[in-house]
């Protein structure tokens, strides 16, 4: 079979028509929107509205790592009324969208922290990964005993929600209790393999008695960081309430955090500082310079960029490569976490795989899944997409130093060159094919009975333009019946296990592998960034490697032999078919703005992603320009 090659200047004409090489203006008013593809909302301009006013309904799609459940109370298209005027230089505006109108309770279906409830709701713990840093927050501290069978958590005196009832024991107990009981949230797992049960010793002391030795479960489960970990949630108010999942909770849902929501609709969610902020009378946060954020609507990459480009908005939505650079060359004022340096952008812990459903046909076959990934060139989306940085990646795990001293142990190289997870070699793809009984047909495409392998690839357009694209040509050039759906029905489709290829990331380990490992042996529920198997793998062999992890710490040496046990199945059966690490490419503008976390100046040691659940650590942090 003829290795076929797809030349860099076909593949940067179908980058440049799928939207990376978008021109943006480089001064006045922005060019005229073109229409907006299928998974985003029809914006009334280009510009957004000013933050001080309602505009009109729209329809937003929700964010793309985010699951677009439905909600079991009819959604709200506007909440709250007029709202004071505050200074530009005292008013954040991120463009990243809008969630579901009036949905703040963390229990209910279609709960976002993505788009400003992570700034009305609070954790325990936060985590900084560039400080490798845990910040107590709502807990004074948390000590375990040294069998790690119990932990021991201390309330701070001081946190209050903000209706002024005292934050308790009772609502610690309520939120873990819920989650021990209540199988539609997203820990319940969790809970119910470690937590033998929860008590109080006192109204500021909780301890949490483990099943089993549980050394992870504060710091995935009770610690807050990029899209994971848990909110506390008020039990004055969840207690009363007939169905805790059905209940939105309102923009006046008692919170901890330091803004309320003052006006939301489908275009905007405007939040203002609360001046009483508990956290300031603790001592332990400064009063923020911004006295004002606002979430906008993100109608379609071109205007969001020439929206921060013109100093209108201070943070967008990672952008792709060709745009972030456009960006940096317009606009002085404007930086990112690497300066204007490659790669613009800092390592996220979302690295993508290419997902298919194992309990469907074709997909079920090993051989189909190990020729998919035999047939993508990982070398050339390297060249193309990132300039020859090397982003493709072979794992399903962010590469941060304890992951990255995992993936180069001699055991797991071993493993490495026995299944040769990055090769291209379409010879050797089609021989895999032939083998599960498919043929090429008068078209050249690989079929069996009668059927094509439904290779069409679920992405958003926001995040994947870029390399989704040149992974269907890719796919189409080895036989496979690729295309691309960008369309509002691709989260949903991955939800349900429908046919087709996901691209989607993990969401999981942040210091060793076990949290993504864990991710494979549970159900898709649908949940977010972090709690999707959209593999369905079913492995009995697997679930007792990663059963046996649990318990122990990462640096015991049994860990160690059953970690490398679990990437060798990994290896084996193409759980997912990982393509690349994934970059947060976050245009900073300095214009009202500064103290933005950058490698120069790493502030707390936190991501800049204004829409992960640590986004209250970035923003009441920022120093407002004089």
């Amino acid at each position: 079979m003829k290795q076929t090659k797809i030349t860099r200047r076909q593949l940067l004409r179908l980058s440049a028509l799928a939207g990376t090489g978008a021109v943006i203006a480089a001064c006045g008013a922005p060019a005229a929107t073109p229409a907006p593809a299928a998974t985003e909302a029809p914006a009334a301009a280009t510009e957004a509205p000013a933050a001080t006013e309602a505009p009109a309904a729209a329809t937003e799609a929700p964010a793309a790592t985010e699951a677009p459940a439905a909600t079991a109370e009819p959604t709200a298209v506007s909440a709250g009324g007029p709202v004071a005027d505050v200074p530009r230089n005292r008013t954040l505006i991120t463009m990243n969208g809008v969630d579901a109108v009036n949905v703040t309770n963390p229990w209910t279906a279609g709960y976002s922290h993505q788009q400003g409830n992570a700034m009305v709701n609070e954790p325990l713990f936060y985590y900084a990964i560039f400080g490798d840093k845990e910040y107590p927050w709502l807990a004074e501290s948390g000590e375990y005993n040294k069998d790690f069978t119990e932990l021991t958590i201390k309330l701070r005196k001081e946190a209050a929600w903000s209706d002024g009832t005292p934050f308790t024991a009772k609502d610690v107990l309520f939120t873990f209790n819920g989650q021990m009981t209540n199988e539609k949230l997203n820990y319940h797992t969790e809970f119910k393999d470690f937590v033998k049960e929860a008590k109080s010793t006192d109204d500021y002391t909780v301890v949490v008695t483990f099943s089993q030795p549980a050394p992870r479960f504060k710091f995935e489960v009770l610690s807050q960081k990029y899209d994971t970990g848990i909110p506390m949630v008020p039990e004055h108010v969840l207690s009363k309430q007939a169905d805790v999942n059905a209940f939105q909770g309102g923009i006046d849902f008692p919170h901890t955090g330091p803004y309320t929501i003052v006006n939301w609709n489908v275009q905007q969610k405007i939040m203002d500082l609360r001046e009483d902020w508990w956290a300031v009378k603790a001592g332990i946060a400064p009063m923020p310079d911004a006295k004002r954020v606002v979430f906008r609507a993100n109608p379609n990459v071109e205007a969001t960029a020439q929206n921060v480009v013109n100093n209108e908005v201070d943070m967008t939505l990672d952008l792709r490569n060709d745009a972030i650079k456009s960006v940096l060359a317009q606009n002085p004022k404007i930086t990112t976490h690497s300066g204007d340096k490659p790669p613009h952008g800092y390592l996220d812990w979302w690295p993508n795989s290419l997902w298919v459903n194992h309990e469907i046909e074709p997909f079920k076959d090993v051989k189909v899944r190990q020729a998919i990934s035999m047939s993508i060139n990982r070398d050339q989306l390297d060249e193309i997409v990132y300039e020859g940085a090397q982003i493709a990646t072979t794992v399903p795990f962010p590469l941060y130093p304890g992951l990255k001293a995992f993936v180069e142990s001699p055991p797991v190289k071993a493993l490495e060159e026995k299944y040769q997870p990055r090769k291209f070699d379409l010879d050797g793809a089609g021989a895999l094919m032939t083998e599960a009984g498919f043929a090429k047909n008068a078209d050249g495409l690989w079929e069996k009975d009668g059927k094509t392998v439904p290779c069409t690839i679920n992405g958003f357009e926001s995040i994947h333009s870029d390399i989704v694209p040149i992974l269907v040509e890719q796919l189409k050039q080895a036989g496979f019946d690729a295309a691309v759906n960008f369309g509002p029905d691709a989260f949903q489709n991955m939800a349900d296990g429908k046919p087709g290829l996901y691209m989607f990331g993990h969401g999981a380990s942040l210091k060793d592998p076990y949290a993504t490992f864990f991710l494979f042996t549970k159900k898709p529920i649908g949940g977010g960034a972090g709690a999707n198997n959209f593999s369905r793998y079913n492995n009995p062999e697997f679930d007792k490697i990663v059963e046996q992890m649990g318990p122990l710490p990462a640096d015991d040496p049994k860990f160690q032999e059953l970690a490398v046990q679990a990437m060798e199945w990994y290896w084996k059966d193409v759980i997912d078919i990982p393509v690349i690490q994934w970059l947060h490419r976050i245009p900073y503008n300095q214009t009202y703005w500064t103290n933005y976390p950058t490698e120069a100046n790493p502030a707390l040691g936190f991501n800049g992603a204004q829409w992960h659940t640590t986004a209250p650590m970035v923003i009441t942090n920022l120093k407002a320009v004089s």
